[in-house]
């Protein structure tokens, strides 16, 4: 409790004896009631020296408490650009250290005989039936695929990678079909679409996609149909059940596919309930994309505020920011 409370206090000078002390203080310590960490009343005090002490002892930068905020989203709260900035530094620097980490133990396993992937990352997702309701795309377990609310953001992706007449784009999930409703709208020469899911892509051939002039259906996951794309203008990706890793192998494909004056875009979700993780992941694309020649722009929209009533009906909100980062890509 005296480590608690240096840490709300931002004495750095306490927290330096007390972690020295004997027993050592669990530097762990999770608050009963709301699941506060230490960084949590670090980040609260606005000291970045207390902040970057824990962290240095191992206090996770990515705590979050009972209600799922994150020690960073504290800190923003509070007032405390310094120590969420800080924070947001840190959280970029331990995503790559590990990925480099996960980089080098694959590069050890070249030496053994090649395994062919078997794991599927939204293999359940693909399984399940879905149920399309009032606007709304949702899985088996009541988990929300796409969403009315999603439509404003779509016009804009849409008249991002297709900004003029007459272009080749690509879509990478349909789900609900807002972003491709609003690309024929922009009158593209060829529109080539990507579905992974069964009653989707039945969905759709009842719609009469398959029939619309200029429109090709390749039906499956994406890792499985590269070899049948060609280049494009405008790419935009947006699937589900899916994580970052999958996004990443995707940005490693559009060097092949992408044209040198084409614009990419993709559904930001990342981190999409907590502003903090959401910053991280906005950067940490950012720099991948770089590795790959790409720069992005990310052009921040307002977004009403979602109340409970748009989730009723599903098993958890998947976006509570009022603000989104739509990122555009280019050469």
């Amino acid at each position: 409790l005296l480590l608690v409370q240096a840490c709300r206090d931002g004495n750095v000078e306490q927290i330096a004896v007390l972690l020295q002390a004997t027993p050592k203080p669990d530097i762990h310590y999770v608050d009963p009631e709301t699941g506060a960490t230490l960084l949590h009343d670090a980040c609260g005090s606005g000291s970045l020296d207390a902040v970057q002490a824990l962290i240095r002892i191992g206090v996770p930068w990515n705590s979050v408490d009972f209600a799922h905020k994150s020690a960073g989203e504290a800190a923003l709260e509070a007032g405390h650009m310094d120590v969420y900035d800080a924070l947001v530094q840190e959280g970029i620097r331990s995503e790559l250290l590990l990925e480099a980490v996960s980089r080098h133990h694959d590069d050890e396993d070249d030496d053994e005989p090649p395994k062919k992937k078997t794991k599927v990352s939204n293999a359940e997702y693909l399984a399940s039936p879905l149920v399309f309701s009032e606007g709304r795309l949702l899985d088996s377990e009541r988990n929300a695929v796409m969403m009315g609310w999603e439509h404003p953001l779509m016009i804009h992706h849409a008249k991002v990678i297709a900004p003029k007449p007459g272009l080749d784009v690509l879509n990478v999930g349909f789900g609900l079909g807002l972003v491709d409703k609003e690309l024929q709208k922009l009158k593209p020469r060829t529109h080539t679409i990507i579905e992974a899911h069964p009653d989707v892509y039945k969905h759709m051939l009842e719609e009469g996609w398959d029939k619309i002039p200029g429109v090709k259906i390749l039906f499956g996951r994406w890792q499985d149909v590269v070899p049948q794309l060609e280049t494009y203008d405008g790419i935009f990706f947006d699937t589900f059940g899916e994580y970052y890793a999958d996004l990443k192998e995707f940005h490693e494909v559009l060097p092949n596919i992408l044209r040198q004056d084409g614009i990419y875009s993709y559904f930001n979700g990342l981190g999409g309930t907590d502003r903090f993780f959401h910053d991280v992941y906005c950067q940490i694309a950012d720099l991948d994309l770089q590795d790959m020649c790409i720069q992005t722009e990310y052009v921040q929209l307002d977004l009403e505020a979602l109340g409970d009533e748009v989730w009723q009906g599903t098993k958890r909100p998947y976006w509570s920011l009022n603000t989104y980062n739509l990122p555009i890509c280019k050469f």
